[in-house]
């Protein structure tokens, strides 16, 4: 498949934001971006399978009432799971940032260690300084069964910035964690040496110092990092490197290559 034939739907609903940044990233790389409102889905004016590609960006959906992302993924789960399990279970790519990342979790697409959950197997919530936390963050790429990273050097440190209140990873019992940390974790918040480090270097206090993971199939990415704010050289402090870029473009590679 070429990437102007590849079809990319930015998700939104109200209080998300950072779409039209995320659009712009697709946009610039060669792909058919289309912003589709949650409703134009629930009323079916249009498909999920009209895309190769679904990004749930960050924000604050529904107000993040209850707990962050819950409201948008139960609104997903009454009236679109089967849709989105079949895009999964068809090897399409789904990307949640942030707030979407938290949507993905409360949907049970992530981490989906044993596949897709009726019920949510890992949580959120808030950070361990109880306040919201918008900082530059150094995240080492690890070595995982993701497939929309593979262009990214192994153990490489990306500067990626962060901004949530609720991001500290929690699972639902020690032996669930450590399968997950095994395989599924994609990034980790390191210091400058590429070591893990509490705050400020893990802003939230995630277990095992976790930034994004992805399902068991690894074409489910969820990350509490924002790569469409380092997409461009100039969003660096050094203006030397978009390292948001990379996962913009791994995620289109994947889907040339399969298609």
């Amino acid at each position: 498949m070429k990437r102007s034939e590849i079809n990319v739907a930015v998700l939104q609903m109200e209080g998300t934001n950072c779409e039209y940044e995320s659009y712009l990233s697709f946009k610039n790389l060669g792909t058919n971006a289309d912003f589709v409102h949650l409703k134009q889905l629930e009323r079916k004016n249009k498909r999920l399978d009209d895309y190769h590609c679904v990004f749930i960006p960050g924000g604050f959906s529904a107000g993040d009432y209850v707990r962050a992302g819950a409201i948008f993924a139960s609104r997903l789960k009454a009236s679109l799971f089967n849709d989105f399990k079949k895009f999964v279970e068809e090897g399409f790519a789904l990307l949640g940032v942030c707030n979407g990342f938290q949507v993905l979790i409360e949907l049970g697409l992530l981490p989906a260690l044993n596949g897709i959950s009726d019920e949510p197997e890992a949580c959120l919530t808030t950070n361990n300084s109880n306040r919201f936390e918008c900082r530059h963050t150094l995240l080492k790429h690890e070595k995982s069964v993701c497939k929309l990273t593979k262009n990214i050097e192994e153990e490489s440190i990306n500067l990626i910035p962060s901004a949530h209140i609720e991001g500290k990873i929690i699972f639902k019992d020690d032996e669930y964690a450590q399968e997950v940390n095994d395989r599924q974790v994609v990034f980790r918040y390191v210091d400058m040496n590429g070591r893990e480090a509490e705050y400020p270097w893990n802003p939230n206090g995630s277990f095992a110092n976790i930034a994004g993971v992805c399902n068991d199939e690894g074409n489910v990415l969820g990350m509490m990092p924002h790569p469409e704010r380092a997409f461009y050289e100039w969003q660096n402090p050094e203006w030397n490197k978009g390292d948001g870029k990379k996962i913009f473009e791994g995620i289109i590679q994947y889907l040339e290559r399969k298609w």
